[in-house]
């Protein structure tokens, strides 16, 4: 069953990001960025996102903050979201755009897409999920592992469904 919130799409923004030296980052798939789009209480905001995440079969979640290096993941796409405070995210590896990351927020991040925590509130923490309870690993950009990365990230399927509406923004821009 889809959830039964509404979108807008002046509440996404997308973006692609290519290519990086050692990052493989994704050329087919925009970071998909969702402003603002939940409403959570202040108690137990974790339990909120994660039942969302559940309910649009993205799951294996986590609760934590987002790592302070450079990383990607080549076997599963990652969605994250705010449960408090902030978070600058660097995407695309280094010398790359910043992008906050605030309450309320959240991004979908295709596989090979390279992020890092580059300062955050000392409250800031995350749900983090995978489509379909997916396994990921841990990649930090070292030139040796771009090749199998690459490989990995074209045999890493789409989403069955959209990770906060069910049938929405990820469904039209990823194909």
């Amino acid at each position: 069953m889809d959830t039964a919130i509404i979108y807008s799409m002046e509440k996404i923004h997308h973006e692609i990001i290519t290519e990086n030296g050692a990052f493989p980052n994704n050329a087919h798939l925009p970071v998909i960025f969702y402003k603002g789009v939940l409403e959570l209480p202040d108690e137990e905001p974790e339990k909120v996102i994660e039942q969302i995440f559940e309910t649009n079969k993205w799951s294996n979640a986590w609760t934590n903050g987002i790592y302070d290096y450079h990383h990607f993941h080549s076997i599963a796409h990652e969605v994250l979201g705010v449960c408090s405070g902030y978070c600058d995210v660097m995407l695309g590896g280094p010398g790359s755009k910043k992008f906050r990351l605030e309450k309320g927020d959240v991004i979908v991040i295709p596989a090979g897409v390279a992020h890092k925590n580059m300062g955050s509130s000392d409250d800031f923490k995350c749900v983090g999920a995978y489509p379909g309870g997916a396994d990921y690993d841990i990649k930090k950009g070292k030139p040796e592992e771009k090749a199998e990365a690459q490989k990995n990230i074209k045999k890493v399927p789409l989403p069955e469904k959209d990770p906060v509406y069910g049938k929405g923004p990820l469904q039209k821009l990823w194909k």
